[in-house]
């Protein structure tokens, strides 16, 4: 049934983008495709069993790795280059004459590197909302599909069997483009990846904003304050130290208020990132950024005030 209402739609824009004075297009149409692609509620059948298995597999600190924290943003979309490349050069070369172990060379090139790319995209999906798993989970399949007819133009290819190979290069391709396709979409239009704390530093003036005073903030507690219109989480630890991060995880906006405070980190409720309270440095994933950090400042007569450096 969604499968049919997504046809409908696209049909109908295509159709209406046709007709002389009106504003919908083919593009229109594919934007309603992508859209409804989300919505495609039977696929959470599929998406919870495979989510246990991709957050089961004992990957320890591979995890952090491929999700892209030790160069602070997602690592899939850097590791997509390379197959991507591969196989567009393949295409290329694929009409020159006298290219056809080179084209098989980047053929092969694009199906292995493929696999460590694969490996960063689901340990991100598994992270992800649950819209955003539905448009994941098919742009996957059609890199898988897409890889799978790489893998047999490599085949034949090797058995001689050049058209076949090309052939089946180029429906690669065209699936790969679609996957693509999904994939910027995923990353731009639902937003999985970007980092979320970026908009803090300018929805802030540069300047001192009371907070409340010292005994609103029980030792040891995360509790919520709003900043300007900016959310953040208050931590009073032993010692009276004061810690003030920005609330909204930056990896999917979760509330940190709501999170675990333990070892001098603050802990996100909704997918496990953990942050350092005395800088916001994310020491664990699947965040990739780290939380925006205030600076504090207590009064003489118990006042805390905060102040965001390098805001505005």
């Amino acid at each position: 049934m969604r499968l049919t209402a997504l046809r409908t739609c696209f049909g109908a824009a295509v159709e209406r983008g046709t007709r002389p004075g009106t504003a919908v297009s083919v593009t229109t149409g594919l934007r309603c495709a992508l859209d409804r692609v989300e919505r495609l509620e039977p696929l959470d059948v599929v998406i919870r069993p495979v989510r246990r298995v991709v957050r089961g597999v004992p990957l320890g600190r591979l995890r952090d790795v491929l999700h892209g924290l030790p160069i602070g943003h997602p690592l899939h979309p850097v590791l997509v280059q390379v197959p991507m490349g591969a196989w567009l050069s393949t295409a290329v070369l694929d009409v020159v004459p006298g290219t056809r172990r080179g084209a098989r060379v980047l053929v092969g090139v694009g199906v292995l590197t493929a696999i460590p790319a694969a490996w960063a995209g689901w340990v991100d999906w598994a992270e992800q909302h649950e819209e955003q798993m539905r448009t994941g989970l098919v742009h996957a399949v059609s890199v898988a599909v897409a890889t799978g007819c790489y893998a047999g133009s490599w085949v034949q290819r090797g058995r001689g069997h050049t058209v076949r190979g090309k052939a089946l290069g180029w429906a690669g391709l065209g699936v790969a483009t679609l996957g693509g396709l999904l994939g910027g979409h995923l990353a731009y239009r639902q937003a999985a990846g970007p980092n979320k704390a970026e908009p803090v530093p300018h929805l802030l003036e540069d300047r001192w904003y009371p907070l409340g005073r010292v005994e609103d903030f029980p030792v040891g507690e995360a509790v919520r304050r709003e900043v300007g219109e900016v959310p953040v989480v208050v931590v009073r630890q032993r010692g009276g130290r004061i810690h003030v991060l920005a609330d909204r995880c930056s990896h999917l906006s979760g509330p940190l208020s709501d999170g675990e405070v333990a070892d001098g980190c603050v802990v996100c409720p909704w997918h496990g990132s953990t942050f350092r309270l005395s800088d916001g440095t994310n020491v664990r994933g699947p965040a990739t950024a780290p939380q925006p950090s205030f600076r504090v400042d207590v009064q003489a007569d118990g006042t805390v005030r905060v102040r965001l450096p390098g805001a505005g």
